[in-house]
């Protein structure tokens, strides 16, 4: 008999999804448009049919739907308790879709869904206990401890952007002040790297790059010949340091995995992370060492993490 695991990620302007078979391999892979607001589960019922068409199977196939989605997910009840960006509130998805397909629905927060995507098939899959921090426009991820996703109460928590590094420090846009995001998202790098090069006008980074087109990756491009790109550099893999062996000392996982758009540096990044947390990590990295990685599915380990919400 046929088995499907179906993952979808949903994005404010596309949702994916991916179909896998009980061994993990791809079956299917599509996409639809999102459709924000009460037409929302809909496209995503849409999405299934195609998925289970093109991966050759039936609905009786199907032993589950997984979904990440952007917001404040009930996870026990399926329901995004709000989503702003697609208009959603206490919206009954995992119901709705329950009603249209007949198919069991699970439903977590898409950076938690990535988080268990990479533990189980990407830089994680060695391990038990992980912890993926992404470095995009904000600072996400998610927790996995034996296996199985952390969520905290009500599926609220391992909101780990949101982790203060710094008492009264930059505003965060959360509301408060010195939030990890607010000092290791790539926003927040591109605007250190702004001041930097307005403060010093015979920046090697003036060759390349205006106030307008520089980015996160521009520090770390100019590092090793310019002293001030060096030093935005710095200053960056200080705080990103200080947040990750934060999250090392409280729930010790095997690997810490970077992804988002800052972690395309690379060793840039790890390296001296590896080095930092080696140092200062409580009681030291003999006992119970911690890997610093990168990702390694990108965008998509959403679909992959949903999928293996049924996938054992």
């Amino acid at each position: 008999m046929m088995e499907i695991y179906i993952g979808v990620d949903v994005g404010g302007t596309t949702v994916k999804g991916i179909a896998l078979n009980g061994a993990g391999e791809v079956l299917a892979e599509n996409a639809v448009d999102t459709v924000i607001g009460e037409g929302f589960a809909d496209c995503i019922d849409a999405l299934i049919e195609k998925l289970v068409r093109l991966s050759g199977g039936v609905y009786s196939d199907v032993k589950g739907v997984g979904i990440g989605c952007p917001g404040i997910i009930d996870s026990a009840n399926g329901t995004v308790v709000y989503a702003a960006n697609l208009l959603l509130d206490n919206y009954p998805l995992g119901k709705l879709l329950k009603s249209k397909s007949g198919l069991d629905v699970k439903i977590v927060n898409d950076a938690n869904a990535a988080a268990l995507g990479e533990a189980r098939f990407g830089a994680g899959k060695e391990y038990s206990d992980s912890v993926l921090i992404t470095l995009g426009t904000g600072v996400g991820g998610g927790i996995v401890i034996g296996g199985k996703l952390f969520e905290g109460y009500k599926s609220a928590g391992a909101e780990i952007g949101h982790m203060v590094i710094e008492r009264g420090g930059d505003r965060c846009t959360c509301g408060r002040r010195g939030c990890f995001e607010a000092y290791c998202s790539a926003r927040a790098l591109t605007k250190r790297t702004r001041d930097a090069m307005e403060d010093d006008t015979a920046s090697e980074m003036w060759k390349t790059y205006s106030y307008d087109s520089c980015n996160g990756a521009t520090a770390f491009e100019y590092m090793d010949t310019d002293r001030t790109a060096r030093k935005v550099a710095e200053w960056y893999i200080d705080r990103l340091a200080c947040g990750v062996i934060n999250l090392c000392n409280i729930f010790r996982p095997q690997a810490v995995m970077l992804g988002g758009g800052v972690a395309a540096q690379g060793s840039r990044l790890t390296a001296p992370l590896q080095k930092a947390v080696d140092k200062e990590i409580f009681g030291g990295s003999d006992y119970a060492p911690v890997k610093v990685v990168c990702a390694s599915l990108g965008a998509k380990a959403g679909v992959y993490g949903a999928a293996a919400l049924f996938l054992k």
